[in-house]
């Protein structure tokens, strides 16, 4: 999937090898509400459309490249798919809570853990220690689905982009040969955003913890206000990743430096087809105008 200025659309290998290209939909809560999009709102904005247009062209690729049932739709009823939805409902809601006790319950807790030993002259270090837990339980997640099958290719298409991206950056021609030795691995990765959204959450946890020390002394108030954080977090981390794709100097790469190499998990070498496959989504949202 790629997304350019005027449009988004999904490129797919269907079973007798033609690629289809699918428009997504393009349009943004921001042009409707202009507030949205500005600096430090819209990167809560384009997160959460990011996630659910990538929600619907992973389920649109699985239906079109045969990875799906395709009899299924035709085996389902009204009913069936009223629960199918009430099932979608559950999972999410289940999908957030585990998010919550995962990045924010669960290193609060394990932090808790080190005070007892270590005592409570250390609470003021409390998001260092949380931000490095949280770290590690993304990577690690991260790594253990990386050795699933399927989660692999997925991962394989997403360089597939990264080096298309690049290729189309440099001035090259989009071709096979041009794009695969480019680099992988790129500035403004949603990977390299979600280890940016620890980093700033430790420095913004921080200044909270020196102004209003004793809020850490609860655990589950702590972790209520980590959850409020996240939009300003989020806005801060989105305007950071726009300056780093923006800007090479020693600055932004340092910033992308720590997202850039966790992207050695969250992307793999592609093969050829997967690669042409880049291409003609990239093709479809090339502005027609240069200067777009």
């Amino acid at each position: 999937m790629m997304r350019g200025p005027k449009k988004t659309v999904m490129a797919v290998r269907k079973k007798d090898g033609e690629i289809e290209i699918v428009p997504m939909k393009h349009a943004s809560i921001k042009d409707k509400y202009k507030f949205l999009g500005l600096p430090f709102i819209r990167g809560v904005v384009n997160l959460v459309e990011s996630m659910l247009e990538g929600y619907k062209a992973i389920e649109l690729s699985a239906e079109k490249s045969g990875f799906a049932d395709d009899d299924e739709p035709q085996k389902q009823g009204e009913g069936s798919s009223v629960a199918m939805g009430a099932v979608m409902v559950v999972a999410t809601i289940l999908a957030f809570a585990l998010s919550v006790g995962l990045f924010m319950y669960l290193p609060a807790l394990a932090f808790d853990g080190i005070v007892l030993l270590a005592g409570k002259g250390i609470l003021p270090y409390a998001p260092i220690f949380e931000g490095i837990i949280r770290l590690i339980i993304l990577i690690g997640y991260m790594y253990l689905v990386s050795l699933m099958k399927d989660i692999r290719r997925v991962f394989q298409y997403h360089g597939a982009e990264h080096k298309t991206i690049f290729c189309f950056e440099h001035g090259k021609e989009l071709t096979v040969e041009n794009v695969r030795p480019e680099k992988r691995f790129h500035p403004r990765c949603g990977t390299s955003f979600l280890v940016l959204m620890v980093l700033v959450s430790i420095i913004v946890s921080s200044a909270i913890i020196i102004i209003f020390p004793s809020l850490r002394e609860n655990t589950v108030l702590w972790t209520a206000i980590k959850i409020l954080l996240v939009p300003l977090i989020c806005g801060i981390g989105y305007e950071l990743i726009k300056i780093c794709g923006k800007h090479d100097n020693f600055l932004t790469r340092a910033i992308s430096a720590p997202g850039v190499w966790v992207q050695r998990i969250t992307t793999r070498e592609p093969d050829d087809d997967m690669i042409e496959i880049a291409i003609a989504a990239m093709k479809e949202v090339i502005p027609e105008e240069a200067e777009e």
